[in-house]
């Protein structure tokens, strides 16, 4: 067994589970305070790339001012999805949104296919050093940014649900937003703060994924690809969006180094997650760490 190749995969595994962590909170947080799962989070995350790239190529600014930027437009993208494409829908059946989702992941594909092409393009030398020696692995520098940016993501959450006004106002609402609004939180304010953070954590992920595998429309893929993180931790749980993105992290590294080194069968990084999912669908319906949804009859 080549051991040296089975932990650089288990620290790729978690570096990229961290990532996937974060794209799944933004599930959760939107899931949490408006009952909607965002069909279009894969989107999010390829319009953050493509953002950052265009004013890093095309203006000409810094990494690191262009990655500011991405963040403003980011929040401001957000704030207007919620209110022009869902604060109307605001009342009707969850199958209207639903639908409203997956319409906004087709448009938004759509444009960037139009705007910036189907090409894929690289980020120019952001970092002197691409590769970086820790423990004898080398590591891509772009993965201890993804490593560092993720932990600091998932810090702030933390710190903003448990100590922040607007983040106590996000927690009732979760519970429920007719209780929470007739203690005067405004709803539609919350809604729009979830989205708003909801895209830029995207647009962030999209950026270092970029920075990694060249920015593409085929990025959008990362929203299918997390969605098993999500069901694996439980739909509403924060901490389980975490958990089952460091699971399916280390398990697609895990599948790749079993079918190179043994099965020799082809694409099980890909589909390995799906089969979890699967599974956890049989064992348990709410995920690992999801609240059950128990209905009188």
């Amino acid at each position: 067994m080549n051991s040296e190749l089975l932990i650089q995969l288990l620290v790729n595994g978690i570096i990229v589970g961290m990532l996937y962590g974060i794209v799944a909170m933004c599930f959760v947080l939107i899931y949490k305070s408006t009952q909607v799962v965002n069909f279009a989070q894969g989107e999010f995350v390829v319009m953050g790339a493509w953002v950052c790239l265009s004013l890093v190529v095309s203006m000409g600014l810094p990494f690191w001012l262009a990655f500011l930027f991405t963040l403003a437009f980011m929040t401001a993208f957000g704030v207007l999805v919620q209110m022009i494409l869902l604060r109307p829908l605001v009342g009707e059946p969850v199958i209207s949104i639903i639908m409203a989702t997956i319409g906004l992941s087709t448009f938004m594909r759509a444009l960037m296919n139009w705007i910036f092409g189907n090409s894929a393009v690289s980020f120019p030398n952001v970092f002197s050093q691409s590769v970086i020696s820790i423990a004898g692995l080398n590591v891509e520098t772009a993965y201890v940014l993804s490593l560092v940016l993720s932990v600091a993501v998932m810090g702030l959450f933390f710190l903003f649900f448990r100590y922040s006004r607007w983040g106590l106002a996000m927690r009732a609402t979760a519970y429920s937003q007719q209780v929470a609004q007739s203690l005067g939180i405004p709803i539609g304010r919350v809604f729009a703060m979830a989205w708003a953070i909801s895209a830029v954590v995207s647009g962030i992920a999209g950026v270092v994924i970029g920075l990694v595998n060249a920015v593409s429309n085929s990025l959008s893929f990362i929203g299918i690809k997390v969605f098993p993180a999500v069901i694996v931790g439980g739909l509403d749980s924060i901490i389980g969006a975490v958990v089952g993105g460091l699971t399916i992290g280390l398990l697609e590294n895990l599948a790749e180094f079993v079918d190179g080194q043994y099965l020799h069968i082809g694409n099980m990084y890909s589909v390995a997650p799906f089969y979890v999912l699967l599974v956890i669908l049989m064992i348990k319906p709410y995920g690992l760490f999801g609240t059950p949804n128990i209905e009188r009859v």
